[in-house]
């Protein structure tokens, strides 16, 4: 079992930046891809940004890309979500989530599908 606990969400006003923190606990061995993701009311999930814990790329929805960067402490077993330029449409329940993975290549993307951990969330709000 892996518990996530999200922090970091509130509101805040457009042209602001919030930094979002996901850490990992319990078995984390093999944990080899964390993500976030967001939900509007009424809007389907949407995979916000996700990346290899050890080497490797990032990716980023393209609403977000040069204004979010996510980044791993392997040390912490925690992940980060820095968001700037934040605006109205970023506004949602933010989640993270971990991918189990042992094979010597673990691919690492967006889907939600392919994550088996998920933390409870935390809001955020961004005003005009």
């Amino acid at each position: 079992q892996v518990q996530l606990v999200e922090s970091g969400g509130g509101s805040v006003q457009a042209g602001g930046s919030l930094r979002l923190s996901c850490v990992a606990s319990g078995n984390t061995y093999g944990r080899a891809c964390v993500g976030w993701f967001r939900q509007a009311p009424g809007q389907e999930r949407e995979g916000v940004a996700a990346m290899k814990t050890g080497p490797g790329h990032s990716y980023y929805a393209d609403s977000v890309k040069g204004r979010f960067t996510i980044q791993y402490d392997n040390a912490k077993k925690t992940a980060y979500l820095q968001m700037n330029s934040l605006m109205p449409g970023d506004t949602g329940m933010y989640y993270c989530a971990s991918r189990g993975c042992t094979a010597v290549v673990c691919p690492c993307s967006r889907d939600s599908g392919t994550f088996d951990y998920w933390g409870q969330g935390t809001q955020v709000t961004v005003s005009s």
